[in-house]
């Protein structure tokens, strides 16, 4: 695993304890259909467990194939924020951004994944 897999892995698990720290940060993004707070702890329990799991050398290529699954389900999330007069992420050109990035990353994981 490269050394940008064991950062992500930090990042996710950080971002997924930022979860619990800060729900509030999370809610504007988390589509009104969705029950914020279910959702808000969903997401911050896999961020949690795959982060973890990419540490582990046994779990590591699960965990791989599992934040780029993770990451494929925020991208209509992502996508609506973009749709969205004024972005919660900021502006239009910070959502074009984070979705293109988001992509890279998911075909990084994927690659990642392949690897073993």
């Amino acid at each position: 695993m490269t050394l940008f897999a064991y950062g992500f892995a930090v990042i996710l698990i950080a971002a997924g304890i930022y979860h619990f720290v800060n729900p509030s940060f999370y809610y504007p993004i988390i589509p009104g259909w969705m029950p914020r707070v279910a959702a808000n702890v969903a997401g911050g329990v896999a961020e949690i467990l795959i982060g973890l799991g990419m540490l582990v050398p046994a779990t590591r290529e699960l965990s791989l194939w599992s934040a780029a699954i993770l990451m494929a389900l925020f991208l209509p999330i992502h996508v609506v924020d973009l749709l969205r007069d004024r972005p919660v992420i900021g502006s239009k050109l910070i959502a074009v951004l984070r979705l293109l990035l988001q992509f890279l990353l998911i075909g990084w994981l994927v690659w990642e994944a392949r690897r073993g």
